[in-house]
Formats: structure tokens, sequence, C-alpha cells
């Protein structure tokens, strides 16, 4: 008797997990898998996750300050209003196809290529990344309405002053540089603001704002269109120019901080969002994330801005090309959404590897043999809904795997790389456009130049999803016995999340 009461305290002494559970229950009753859903679902996620990172600053009060989120309430206001912004931002630049494509085609600047014009698009789109950091210092100092006016007001100007250019230069100035830099500092603090709104439907919430851009370029694309042909390239801007800024600069007046911000900037206790370092790209998951966002947005500004001259290419006229561009930009505004939704019941790494895996299969394959106006139609939609996921999943996944306090600075950090791509993928992809062929195949080189993007950063995301997995199965190791929590003595190691078994594990990530 006196030895049995002896190693019951031993047992309670050496802290054995076991002696916690109920005698009903046994140890192998819920399986590791539940358990990891069960910690990927539990509302102090970003407690679990940051103190595998962060282990210094993974304390109590970052968990309560995620808790505290509304899940709701003004915050569908802010997603309104930044799905309205999206949508005359980002928006505003999908018709560059159409514009580049009657640029090329009436010969309106002497001796300028398609890889002039090419750049022009993608350096907006560049400056609109690049500017991350910056739009984050405007945020402290101006404060979120503030930066949105005074970058609705930049964006405006350079659209505007597009419509006097007389030399491909000035393009550049005014598009590619002055209104990418307004897009930026409007864009940056606006899908910022949505996020701490939310906890269980931030992905919602995230896609529902990011589908701006797609139902924006949608309507700018056939608005540019019928402008074109009735006032002319010149008036088409200005108006642009005009819709945009009045748009943007109301929804700017009524976007406002949630209480979990303000809450944490006003009080001083709580765990304050790091700046930008370049130790983040030390990370594993980072990296990850970073060469997944790359290849990824290489073959969408290429896919994105080659799709009119394609079609064109095909024989049909610079109408049916615009719709082309309008049908893409409809696919994106509908899957956005209907990702994050999606995201938030599976897992937002497993939603986003099965949609990427998705866009490169019919680039290599419905693209290819799409050579008549139905079947471009059908492409264009799918390529929508399945080519934007990086930017509707990518805030939620770096605010998953580095934590809360961390993705400001890392979801920053991933913006200044995205300019490389977003510059040179479509000056790429016109590079691999067989010119010197007649027929309707002097596109396939571009084509699967654009399905392969999809396919290697697919496989940089099943890697980060692999990392998340280990990660959490880690976590849950910490909390449990080991050979409860199923974790072999090599998984536990910093390198293990490259053993086998954790990337073909079924779980909600």
């Amino acid at each position: 008797m006196a030895a049995s009461h002896t190693d019951a305290g031993r047992s309670l002494a050496q802290g054995d997990s076991k002696t916690t559970l109920a005698p009903s229950v046994p140890p192998t009753a819920i399986s590791s898998t539940q358990k990891l859903n069960q910690l990927f679902d539990s509302p102090k996620e970003p407690k679990q996750i940051t103190g595998s990172i962060e282990k210094t600053t993974a304390t109590a009060a970052a968990a309560a300050v995620e808790d505290r989120a509304p899940d709701g309430g003004y915050g569908w206001v802010c997603t309104f209003c930044s799905f309205m912004i999206h949508a005359n931002t980002w928006g505003v630049g999908s018709p560059w196809g159409i514009f580049l494509d009657r640029y090329i085609s009436q010969g309106t600047f002497a001796r300028v290529g398609k890889f002039e014009y090419a750049i022009i698009g993608g350096l907006a789109m560049a400056m609109a990344l690049i500017v991350a950091p910056l739009a984050n210092h405007c945020k402290i100092a101006l404060g979120t309405r503030g930066t949105i006016v005074l970058g609705s007001v930049i964006a405006s100007i350079g659209v505007h002053t597009s419509s006097t250019a007389s030399k491909v230069w000035h393009l550049v100035l005014s598009y590619g540089v002055c209104y990418g830099l307004g897009m930026g500092i409007v864009y940056i603090p606006t899908l910022s603001v949505v996020g701490p709104w939310f906890s269980t439907h931030r992905s919602l919430a995230i896609g529902i704002a990011t589908a701006g851009s797609g139902f924006g370029g949608l309507g700018y694309s056939l608005l540019a269109g019928k402008l074109i042909a009735t006032y002319g390239i010149p008036w088409t801007w200005r108006i642009t120019s005009y819709m945009m800024f009045f748009c943007n600069f109301f929804c700017g007046l009524l976007v406002r901080e949630s209480p979990v911000t303000k809450s944490s900037v006003n009080n001083p206790a709580a765990p304050k969002s790091s700046s930008f370092s370049f130790h983040i790209f030390t990370r594993p998951q980072v990296i990850l994330i970073l060469i997944w966002g790359f290849m990824v947005e290489l073959g969408y500004v290429s896919l994105f801005f080659s799709l009119p001259s394609h079609a064109t290419s095909l024989g049909l006229d610079l109408n049916q090309g615009s719709i082309v561009q309008a049908v893409l930009s409809l696919g994106i505004g509908i899957g956005r959404p209907c990702v994050g939704w999606v995201s938030d019941r599976q897992g937002r790494i497993n939603t986003a590897l099965l949609m990427t895996l998705f866009c490169g299969l019919i680039s290599l394959t419905l693209w290819i043999y799409a050579r008549s106006y139905p079947p471009l139609l059908v492409f264009a939609f799918l390529a929508g809904i399945s080519s934007g996921t990086f930017w509707s999943t990518a805030n939620p996944i770096v605010t998953e795997v580095v934590g809360l306090r961390q993705s400001s600075a890392t979801y920053s950090a991933v913006c200044l790389v995205m300019a490389l791509p977003a510059t040179f993928g479509e000056a790429i992809a016109l590079q691999f456009v067989d010119e010197s062929r007649t027929d309707d195949a002097k596109f396939l080189p571009s084509q699967v130049y654009v399905g392969c993007t999809y396919f290697v950063g697919a496989v940089a995301l099943l890697m980060l999803r692999a990392w998340r997995v280990w990660q959490l199965q880690r976590n849950l190791a910490d909390v449990e016995d080991a050979e409860v929590a199923g974790v072999v003595p090599e998984e536990k190691m910093v390198y293990g999340w490259m053993m086998p078994r954790m990337w073909i594990k079924v779980v909600k990530v």
C-alpha cells in the first residue's frame, strides 16, 4: 500500500499528463488529428502560435486581446468601405491591358513596344507594394483616415495626368509612379483595418474586402471599353480619376479602427506590433510564404495583363477582349469571398493550396485549348476565381503562422518582395510570345510559363503546410505526453516538419 502511494506521488511530482485525464476516458480516445483540429480552432490560437516562435512575447495578454475582437458589428461597415476602396484602386488598374492593346494597335507612341508598356503596368503594381512600410508610417503619423485621403489625392492626380501624356515616359511617371504610389498609401492601411475587427470570420471579411478589386475591375474594364470608343483615351483617364477620388474619399471618412487596435495602442501593458526588420526573412515559414507569393504573383500579373492581347490574337475584336478581361475580374470578385468563407472552415493553407494547384492545372489545359470566344470566357472566369487566391489568403495565413503581433511587419515584408514579380511578371511573359508565328498558338510558351509558376508556388505552399502541421503537433506535445499526442522524438526537432508524415497528415490548417 505504501509503495502504491509512493508511486502515485512520484507520478504527480513528475507532472505525468495521464493522471489529469478522467478515469473513464482512455488516453487514446481522441486521435492526434482531432487534437490538432481542436488546437487550430481554439479561441486562444495566437497564444499557441506565438509561443513557438517568440517565446519571450507569448503572454496570456496577447491571447486576451485577440479574444476581444468584436467579430462583426461596425467591422462590416469597414469591410464594405475596404471593398469599395479596392474597387477604386486595384480595380482602376485592371483596364490597363485594354489601354495597352489600344496604344499598340493605334501606334500612339512611336518606337515603343509591348515590353515598355508592360513595364508601366507592372510598375504601378510594384509601387503600391513597395510603399507598404511608408504607408504604415503615414498611418501612425496621420491616422487611418488621413492616410486614405492623402493616397486618394495622389492616385487621382496620377490617373488624371495620364490623359495629357504625349510621350511614354509621361505615362511612366503619371500612371506607373504617381498612381501606384497613391494606390499603395490607400490600400495598405485599408486592408489592415479589417482584420482586427474579426476572429472566426477574418478570412471571409478579408475575402469580401479584396473582392472589390475584382468587381471594380469588372466595372472599369467594361466602362473603359465604352468610354475609349465614345470619347477617346484622354477623357477615359479623366472620368476614371474623378470617380476613384470621390469614392475613396468618402469611404475613407467612414473607416474606423477596431476596439482591439485602440486598446492595444492605449494600453501600455499590451504587446505592441513589431516594426519591420530584415530578421523576418530568416524564418522558414516566412521564406516559404515569400516563395509561394513570388511565383504566384509572376503568373497572376502575366495572366491578368496578357489575356486581352491573347484574345485579339485569336481573331477577337477589342470589345470582346475587354469582355474577357471583365469576366476575369468577375471571377476574382466572386472567388475571393468564397475562398475566404471556405478557408475559415476547411483551413486557410489547405484552401490556398488547392486553389493554387487548380489555377496551374487549368492554365496548362483549358487555357491552351481555349481557341475561341466561349471557352476563353469559361477559362477567364475559372482563372479569376483561383488566380487571385494569394491576396485574399496571404494576410490571414501570415497572421496564423507568425502571430498577431508580428503580422503587420511580416505582411509589409511580403508586399515589399512582391514588388519584383509585379514589375517584371508581364514583361517576362511577353518575351515568351512567339511573334514569328501567325497561328493562334503564339501565346503557348507564355501559357506554359504561367501554369508552371502556379505549380512551383503550390510546392512551396505544401511545405508551409507541413511546417504548420509540425508546429501544431509540437505545441500539442508541449502540453501533453508525447505518446498521447502521437509525436515521435524526431518530429520534435527543429527540422521535424520535413518528416514525410507531416506532408501527408490530414488536418485543418
